[in-house]
């Protein structure tokens, strides 16, 4: 036992701890401009804009079939080949962003869809704009019936910076990576640890799903 905490030096656990803090800042990030940027692609679909809306929903459906890992490959090491470079921290977040609004747009397409056709009918009725219709009607409608999926999601990239270790982001699996690779007794303490922290990340994004749910019932 004393060898299982052994692995747990202030060293250690500092280097593991600037790790999780890059996680996180990835995370929010990505978590802000996905929705964001899903939710306009979202509409988008929905509002069935005369060839853009197709044109967009190719370009969402191939990325939505795309591995992450290679969304971040790409971001990362071909992007600098076309003159756009990027630090390694901002390639992580467009990779992760791109992918996961691809992901989210659809979450939102379907909440829009779910929403009464009423709704439309009587914002239209009452002199509303499309746009004052979606701000004020319909998206705060739908939005609570996408709450669930939408949390889904962002649990789901939470678990996915795990990737950027594929481009040495030091995130915490990456960092985790390094402290075990320099001793193997460590490997089975340092997971046990990293796997708490992801499970605690992650609980903690439902916990709030359940709170927002109850909130809004």
């Amino acid at each position: 036992m004393s060898g299982f905490f052994s692995a747990f030096t202030e060293a250690n656990l500092g280097y593991l701890m600037g790790g999780l803090g890059i996680t996180v800042g990835v995370s929010i990030i990505s978590v802000v401009l996905s929705l964001i940027f899903g939710s306009i692609i979202g509409i988008v679909f929905f509002e069935k804009i005369p060839y853009f809306s197709s044109f967009v929903g190719t370009i969402n459906n191939i990325v939505r079939n795309l591995p992450l890992l290679l969304i971040i490959f790409f971001t990362y090491f071909a992007l600098p080949q076309l003159g756009l470079h990027l630090p390694i921290f901002w390639a992580t977040v467009v990779a992760m962003t791109v992918f996961q609004s691809a992901m989210l747009a659809e979450i939102v397409r379907g909440g829009l869809e779910a929403v009464d056709v009423g709704q439309f009918e009587g914002a239209r009725a009452n002199g509303l704009t499309n746009m004052q219709t979606m701000g004020h009607i319909v998206l705060p409608q739908a939005y609570k019936k996408m709450i669930p999926p939408i949390i889904s999601q962002l649990i789901s990239l939470v678990k996915d910076t795990s990737l950027a270790s594929g481009i040495v982001l030091a995130e915490l699996t990456y960092r985790g990576q390094i402290i075990y690779a320099q001793n193997t007794n460590f490997i089975v303490p340092v997971l046990v640890v990293m796997t708490l922290v992801y499970f605690l990340l992650n609980y903690g994004l439902s916990l709030i799903a359940k709170w927002f749910d109850h909130k809004l019932a």
